[in-house]
């Protein structure tokens, strides 16, 4: 389970292992909010480098794990988990030391809270949207959403889709499909760098998204594909079901449905407006 964490507004790329029961954090993005550099991949570089010309344990612990970067593609990251993170904050020099000891111990309980009852990881993804000032319609079109993917990903999962990079392609050709770009172009589009897409798509946006990829999960429960290149094509129409119902709507409206606009950003500007 991959996720975003949040220490003071500063995004913590992290992976839960099922197996192992553990969170998995990037090193790289602990060290940036820790030493607030502008480099923090080149820090990082230069700290390893030192810690293991002193012999400490605490690097060679560190794993590589494929997490998503600025560009929406996955690459092999170094990560750690709570402990080995723990002990190389102890050679990071920062005031942000203590708090964010506070902040992994706090993580790791709240996942235990969420296997016991999953309802509290979802109360908690709206709070957290809540806090970043998503009014509540929006809120609950964006969990709708959430709840669409994992039920289509758990159906692909079902139907012999096997690799993470896989799922990318997959919902690539949904989105292409749907909005007529593949989502990198849309991020381009509204010119977003880490942040996700969907957390900037309009109600509009947010819409269709849902219908191609609701389309795609009907399509596979009846059709039962195998594989990565038949759910390939099921992807495809789903989509196109979405992109269809799209451009009629662009047609009867005139309005464009994919929107450089950035729906967070907008918002505020709207209010400083009133």
């Amino acid at each position: 389970m991959s996720n975003i964490k949040l220490f003071e507004s500063k995004q913590v790329r992290s992976k839960y292992d099922e197996k192992e029961q553990k969170w998995y954090f990037s090193v790289v993005d602990v060290v940036g909010i820790l030493t607030e550099s502008p480099d923090p991949r080149n820090y990082w570089k230069v700290l390893k480098h030192r810690l293991i010309k002193e012999g400490s344990q605490s690097v060679t612990k560190c794993n590589q794990l494929k997490m998503q970067s600025a560009d929406n593609k996955f690459y092999l990251t170094d990560v750690a988990d709570t402990q080995v993170l723990l002990r190389l904050i102890q050679s990071i020099p920062s005031i942000k030391a203590e708090p964010f000891k506070l902040w992994l111990a706090k993580v790791g309980y709240e996942r235990l809270e969420e296997i016991e009852n999953p309802e509290i990881a979802a109360q908690r993804t709206r709070d957290l949207y809540k806090q970043k000032g998503y009014p509540d319609d929006w809120i609950e079109k964006r969990m709708r959403s959430i709840a669409i993917r994992g039920v289509l990903t758990e159906e692909w999962k079902n139907h012999e889709v096997t690799e993470q990079k896989q799922y990318g392609i997959l919902t690539a050709e949904i989105a292409k499909a749907t909005f007529g770009l593949t989502p990198a172009k849309h991020k381009k589009v509204k010119k977003l760098k880490r942040e996700n897409v969907r957390d900037n798509m309009t109600d509009m946006e947010l819409i269709f998204s849902m219908l191609g990829e609701a389309s795609t999960t009907a399509i596979v429960k009846t059709k039962h594909p195998k594989g990565f290149k038949e759910n390939k094509v099921t992807a495809k129409q789903g989509g196109a079901i979405a992109g269809n119902a799209r451009k009629a709507l662009e047609i009867k409206t005139g309005e464009k449905i994919v929107t450089k606009k950035n729906y967070l950003p907008s918002l505020k500007q709207q209010r400083k407006l009133k």
